[in-house]
């Protein structure tokens, strides 16, 4: 019943799992702990994520650990063919392909939903949506969901706000052992990774412009003057603009950095980020990527209405001939860089996200009739839990609160 593009691509999707499960080391102590246990016995999760070889590591986890697992991606340009095919020869049902249609991408996330899901993790919230907007009557069997992103937290809460959310909804975008690492230090190295790659020029000594000063956002940002770069800092966050500014970041409007700049690089979770009037203003040459979940951020639409022409200059990168005779140049279609044009997240930064996704899954599961439909905070246990697994197979030790430490604490 699976979907994929080429299933004969199985065995790069293979290597391409068996390399990065050498380095999640977290994933491995929880495979050990619950194979033979096998908590999700009898249940589906359908999985709406990027889909590759780290995800897919995460996917035949939740398999072994007893679950029925469905997948789908959650972007377009974001999954790797023989990954999928790779799920797919594993026994997972599996839909999705790089490069589909707008069209294609909600009929495959249909097809998750066909198999009535007992639990969700979901990148982004457009399973969740789609679920609750067009299937309620799917919604009851639904033990709850696990949210990746802060894009897709953004949307569960309004959602919760407007009392449309069915279910509870685990923040695990908002645990620290995700979001301290993963935006931060995968979103940075990955994303500045993408723009290496793919115009092979040079960081040190460009001036760039990061939209947005979140984790994702500061974690590009240091990466970047890691290297060399000449960085400003574009915020509509008074107080976030003002750390921007104490980092030692140049912090200016979008209408005064687009003429100053040289690649730009969004990190809002925002739409409309950067628009046609920054477009007329950027120098000959400028490159435009975004690091954001959805491709909303650089407006693309207003972005081809005023190209004169368009080609492709490298593979990825689109130019666009102004009107005033300037080129842009935008990566990836301004979906994100770092997944849609690159190799994504470290294994080592994944690895944590994905230890927090299990358990997370795994205390909807077990607290199942006792949580309240309400975006909800990972349990500091689990946080704990995953940090201590992650020391432990770094042969890290750390020192523990004595009895008078605790009470001292616990005094008022």
């Amino acid at each position: 019943m699976s979907e994929v593009k080429n299933p004969a691509l199985y065995g790069d999707g293979l290597v391409k799992i068996d390399w990065v499960k050498r380095f999640m080391p977290v994933c491995g102590e929880l495979e050990k702990a619950y194979a033979k246990e096998k908590p999700f016995q009898g249940l589906t999760i359908a999985m709406c994520i990027h889909l590759e070889a780290k995800t897919a590591r995460l996917a035949l986890l939740l398999r072994d650990a007893g679950a029925k697992v469905v997948v789908t991606g959650s972007n377009p340009l974001s999954t790797q063919d023989d990954v999928a095919a790779a799920l797919e020869h594993e026994g997972l049902e599996v839909f999705a392909w790089r490069g589909e249609t707008s069209e294609e991408y909600e009929r495959n996330l249909q097809c998750l939903l066909s198999f009535n899901p007992d639990l969700i993790l979901d990148d982004g919230f457009d399973l969740t949506t789609m679920l609750v907007e067009r299937f309620p009557q799917k919604v009851g069997k639904v033990i709850g969901v696990t949210e990746e992103t802060t894009t897709g937290l953004i949307r569960a809460r309004n959602m919760a706000k407007a009392g449309k959310l069915p279910f509870p909804v685990m923040a695990v975008n908002d645990a620290r052992v995700k979001h301290l690492f993963d935006n931060r230090y995968g979103t940075g190295e990955s994303s500045v990774y993408s723009f290496m790659h793919n115009t092979n020029l040079l960081i040190g000594g460009k001036t760039f412009v990061v939209a947005g000063f979140g984790f994702v956002g500061r974690g590009i940002a240091e990466k970047l003057r890691g290297l060399g770069a000449k960085v400003i800092v574009t915020e509509v966050d008074p107080v976030k603009a003002l750390e921007a500014h104490a980092e030692g970041f140049t912090v200016m409007s979008m209408d005064e950095a687009c003429q100053v700049g040289e690649v730009f690089i969004t990190a809002t979770g925002n739409t409309g980020v950067i628009r046609e009037e920054h477009f007329l203003k950027m120098k000959d040459g400028a490159i435009l990527g975004n690091a954001g979940h959805f491709n909303v951020e650089v407006d693309v639409e207003a972005l081809e209405k005023l190209a004169q022409d368009t080609y492709e200059a490298r593979p990825n990168i689109m130019g666009y001939r102004m009107p005033n005779g300037k080129v842009l140049f935008l990566i990836a279609e301004g979906r994100l860089m770092n997944l849609a044009a690159g190799q994504g997240h470290p294994a080592e930064i994944m690895d944590l996200s994905f230890a927090a996704q299990f358990l997370s899954l795994k205390y909807l599961m077990d607290s199942k009739g006792t949580l309240q439909p309400q975006v909800l905070l990972v349990p500091a246990e689990i946080d704990e839990e995953v940090a201590r697994i992650k020391l432990g197979s770094l042969g890290i030790k750390i020192d523990q609160l004595s009895r008078s430490q605790e009470e001292y604490l616990n005094r008022w």
